[in-house]
């Protein structure tokens, strides 16, 4: 499995992560090929009376474990013990703690499964304790969650009329994402709900990788090459990261020290810019 550094973490499982129902086993196999990992959906994307079904589609799946994600029902809920013994009986070891709010649930999901956890941060609280959930050495990375959040809150949209999130969305985002770095996880964005709005899920995705998100999940295979897309750098992008690189070698800078470049000065953190497109560019 390959992996690529991200604030000092090592994920290997983006850009494009694709959700997959539980109890729809026929499209597994689809998802892995379309997209760089799978979130094999537990939860909100079973019904009730599916749950059982889809845990015995997880059972008899064969997708690549280092590829694949399972997102259980929440901690205490009455399918959370199910889906985790359900788990055990596969090769898969990286679990989605969903509504995640206490470090203590993600550490007990991890003893209980013995996997790893993506923590998805999607309710007030969870928000409020993101720094502890980023915290917990079993948490891997951290995802957030618009529609859940403003729901916690009472609320009714996560987006404004012109599409865009409102301030309490992007106050989320922007914590999840300072969290996961601070304490050197990845961060994985939320989903774009609008599957035709490919305009603006590519702004978004950009957005996102420009600010530092390791991958941006998402509900359809139409969307996994935009999001690809995104995330790749520009032929543009790439030869300034070279050039960028090469006059710090050149000068002696590339430990440390500031230059100027094509009228730009250029210190430690526009090498890191620099070292992280070259990076993204495979």
């Amino acid at each position: 499995m390959s992996s690529e550094a991200v604030g000092g973490a090592v994920f290997a499982l983006g850009p494009a992560i694709l959700f997959v129902p539980g109890d729809r086993p026929e499209r597994f196999a689809k998802a892995g090929d379309r997209a760089d990992a799978v979130i094999i959906d537990l939860e909100d994307a079973v019904a009730p009376a599916a749950k059982e079904r889809a845990r015995e589609a997880l059972r008899a799946s064969n997708l690549d474990p280092t590829r694949t994600i399972v997102r259980v029902n929440a901690a205490g809920s009455v399918d959370h013990a199910l889906d985790v013994a359900a788990v055990s009986e596969t090769g898969y070891r990286l679990l989605m703690l969903p509504k995640a709010e206490r470090a203590e649930e993600a550490a007990v999901l991890a003893a209980e499964s013995g996997c790893a956890i993506v923590a998805l941060v999607e309710t007030a609280a969870g928000v409020l304790s993101a720094e502890a959930l980023a915290a917990e050495p079993t948490v891997v990375a951290l995802m957030w969650g618009a529609e859940d959040l403003v729901a916690s809150l009472g609320g009714t949209s996560s987006r404004g009329p012109d599409g865009r999130y409102r301030d309490v969305a992007r106050h989320a985002r922007a914590r999840v994402l300072l969290a996961a770095g601070g304490h050197g996880k990845a961060a994985i964005d939320a989903v774009h709900l609008d599957i035709a709005d490919l305009i603006g899920l590519e702004e978004e995705a950009r957005d996102a990788v420009a600010q530092g998100f390791a991958a941006t999940a998402c509900i359809h295979p139409g969307q996994v090459e935009t999001i690809r897309a995104a995330y790749r750098p520009s032929a543009d992008e790439v030869a300034w990261a070279r050039g960028v690189l090469e006059a710090a070698a050149d000068v002696g800078a590339g430990a440390g020290g500031v230059f100027s470049h094509e009228g730009r000065m250029v210190d430690e953190p526009v090498l890191r810019h620099a070292r992280r497109v070259l990076q993204r560019a495979g």
